[in-house]
């Protein structure tokens, strides 16, 4: 089984310009758009996501939905819906949730790459350091099911952002 940790990638960047399979977009429930990576995906993708994010309904917090790519580099972008952070439990839960379903939806679409934001942590509050480790924990878990992703891409807005993600990542290479 290939390494999990080979497989999960930092990059400090602009989602809407990698050229992977699959980029995931931390929407609202609406999926019409916002502000943040949503609307950032959606002037770069064209008004046809807006369309066809139309005509799926929206979205409960912790699902996703997948849609064609358009004019962005990915094929496909999965649309997932973060909790707002009410320092819950719930909250890690639902966050991870994001991360399974949005794997497994790439998975059932035929993507091998992939490409994370930071979900939930900007207009919706999460703590950065606590999301990051619900992230890269609920990727590593998913990767260790799975050769069938070749890459996780976790894409950051700073480079502080980024320093955060590949200090946690290098602890948990540590601990096993």
């Amino acid at each position: 089984m290939k390494d999990p940790f080979e497989r999960m990638i930092i990059v400090q960047g602009d989602i809407t310009r990698l050229d992977v399979d699959a980029v995931v977009n931390a929407a609202n429930s609406s999926l019409l758009g916002g502000g943040g990576v949503d609307g950032a995906i959606h002037r770069a993708a064209g008004p046809e996501l807006l369309q066809e994010c139309k005509t799926l309904g929206g979205c409960p917090t912790g699902e996703a939905r997948i849609t064609r790519g358009y004019r962005l580099p990915a094929k496909w972008v999965i649309h997932t819906v973060g909790p707002v952070y009410s320092g819950k439990p719930s909250d890690a839960h639902l966050l991870a949730s994001c991360y399974r379903n949005s794997l497994t939806l790439a998975l059932q679409a035929g993507a091998r790459t992939v490409a994370f934001p930071a979900i939930s942590c900007g207009a919706y509050g999460y703590p950065f350091d606590e999301a990051c480790s619900i992230a890269l924990e609920t990727v590593r878990q998913f990767l260790e099911q799975t050769e069938a992703v070749d890459k996780v891409i976790f894409v950051l807005f700073s480079p502080d952002q980024a320093d955060i993600y590949r200090t946690q990542l290098a602890a948990m290479q540590e601990e096993r």
